[in-house]
């Protein structure tokens, strides 16, 4: 439900010319003080020339707060992305996206205690700096087609690479410690079933430094109402897997113009123990609109 997040090029690709979504996730919150994190994207998309392409202009806007000394880093991140057109009669796109701009990290060393503390000193720690910013850069390719002539049958893939320009990552500016680079490879497919009824399938699969996760699943979609072209509402159930970390089911409800979504990350790592398999909530919800020409 972030899509810039994921791949700067999955910008734009909607039905419709503007979206703006909201997501709040809230993380184990029965381990210790609970990762919160809140996502602001939005997008605009207009047409170039007298072809078929497209841009799409946007922002990613996060934040996020974890632990005792509230350690919180905040991302303000434009995005721009050109839908290049391969055909005339079908939507066939390939799209380079960029997404790029300001991080800050920061802690509360106010609420730091140390081995120090114990023995009777100070912290024994010289916090110069309890924040620093940097600029931080992605870009992303991805290509969308239908399948077949229907236009509600279609599929994407991209992959992106983040942080490529391997930003600082310590709040003593050691040169020597960055943050390493993440590619991410996304795909997705969508697939009538019957005139009321779809199924949508994704999947990511990312890896930074020594790590890789990968998520995938998918839900069903039933239309309701007398115009299978324009229904009143549509209603997801599903689920996905992250893998070796959670199961998730999701529900979701299309009331044109806004989605809402929920899942909940049923913990099934070697972390279940002291989770007692309870992982985190997160809802999203999501605004679309067209422009008036």
């Amino acid at each position: 439900e972030a899509p810039l997040w994921r791949n700067p090029s999955l910008a734009g690709i909607f039905t419709g010319d503007v979206r703006v979504q909201a997501v709040y996730r809230d993380q184990w919150n029965n381990v210790t003080n609970a990762y919160r994190t809140g996502s602001v994207n939005a997008e605009f998309k207009m047409p170039v020339g007298k072809v078929n392409d497209f841009i799409t202009v946007g922002a990613q806007i996060l934040y996020d707060r974890a632990g005792t000394i509230s350690f919180t880093t905040t991302h303000i991140l434009p995005a721009l992305n050109y839908h290049k057109s391969l055909s005339s009669e079908h939507n066939r796109y390939l799209s380079l996206g960029f997404m790029g701009g300001w991080v800050q990290r920061r802690f509360d060393p106010s609420k730091v205690t140390t081995n120090s503390q114990y023995d009777g000193g100070g912290l024994g720690e010289n916090f110069l700096n309890s924040q620093y910013s940097y600029i931080d850069g992605s870009v992303g390719m991805s290509y969308n087609s239908n399948i077949g002539a229907d236009p509600n049958n279609n599929f994407y893939i991209g992959g992106a690479y983040h942080h490529f320009n391997r930003p600082k990552n310590n709040f003593y500016r050691n040169a020597t410690i960055e943050l390493h680079p993440k590619w991410v490879f996304s795909g997705g497919l969508r697939m009538g079933v019957t005139d009321f009824a779809y199924i949508t399938v994704q999947a990511d699969h990312s890896r930074q430094g020594g790590f890789t996760e990968t998520v995938a699943g998918g839900m069903y979609g039933l239309k309701l109402g007398d115009d299978a072209e324009h229904p009143k509402y549509v209603i997801h159930a599903g689920a996905f897997l992250r893998w070796d970390d959670a199961l998730i089911p999701v529900v979701k409800l299309d009331y044109a113009p806004l989605s809402v979504a929920f899942s909940y990350d049923a913990n099934i790592s070697k972390l279940k123990p002291s989770t007692y398999g309870r992982g985190g909530f997160e809802i999203s919800i999501s605004w679309f609109g067209f422009r008036k020409e």
